[in-house]
């Protein structure tokens, strides 16, 4: 399980010909993910979702709260452990062109200690797993969009992590290389993996996931099950919740205990 307690992110606004001020990024939020879980996070643009997905990760420190990962019955705090359980995807990643997709998991398996037929076993499933047999020796900088982020993706499984952050995981892609990666997601919640991702895709949210949190301005709004919030809503999809909720002069849920 993945678990935080009132997270909050601190930046400096720096306005042109203004004083500068503080603004928190992200203000108190607590989440959970639980093993075999779905959770996804929504929200508009610059609502805070990636700053929040990177504290979850361990690749920026909070300014106040605690991130934790309970496995093997043990509470697991050092910054370390957390990410060796973690496997992180970041909308920005850059791959190392040169290599192939083939190479690159081989270096990233030998950096996590695994033994040499430990690798090629787990190519070999995950090339299977994401349908990258047909370009997994080719050189990275010649794969297509949705070649690249399989590849990408790939590089997060690698170490067998109980735990998936995806930022916007399917963002641009065509719908077969959308689909591979979403059946893989359901793949690996029903293998017991928990799974968090922010995604601009609503119908794609309303499918996979068993819960969403909805965030604005760094705050949680609404947060529960898609048939709660679509029923408190009174709303018949996942967008039709999501715009309801983002009306400007709309009552907003606040983020209540919905499970």
């Amino acid at each position: 399980m993945l678990r935080a307690e009132n997270l909050v992110k601190t930046f400096e606004r720096n306005e042109k010909h203004k004083k500068k001020t503080m603004f928190n990024a992200v203000d108190g939020i607590s989440i959970s993910v639980s093993p075999g879980e779905i959770v996804g996070v929504l929200g508009p643009n610059g609502a805070g979702k990636t700053t929040l997905l990177r504290m979850l990760g361990c690749l920026m420190s909070p300014s106040a709260g605690t991130v934790e990962v309970e496995a093997d019955g043990k509470l697991l705090t050092s910054e370390q452990e957390i990410k060796r359980r973690i496997g992180y995807l970041s909308g920005n990643t850059k791959l190392y062109a040169r290599l192939s997709t083939r190479e690159l998991l081989a270096t990233l398996g030998g950096v996590y200690g695994l033994s040499e037929e430990a690798i090629i076993a787990r190519v070999e499933r995950i090339s299977t797993l994401l349908d990258m047999r047909s370009f997994l020796d080719n050189r990275i900088e010649k794969l297509s969009t949705g070649q690249t982020q399989r590849a990408s993706i790939s590089r997060c499984l690698i170490h067998d992590p109980e735990i998936y952050i995806f930022d916007e995981p399917t963002l641009g892609l065509d719908i077969i290389s959308s689909a591979a990666i979403v059946n893989f997601m359901k793949g690996e919640k029903e293998r017991g993996k928990a799974v968090l991702y922010s995604t601009h895709y609503l119908e794609e949210a309303e499918f996979l996931c068993d819960r969403v949190i909805m965030i604005d301005q760094g705050k949680i709004i609404a947060q529960g099950s898609v048939d709660a919030l679509k029923e408190k809503t009174e709303s018949a999809s996942l967008r039709e919740v999501f715009m309801k909720l983002m009306e400007p002069s709309g009552q907003r849920l606040e983020g209540g205990n919905e499970s």
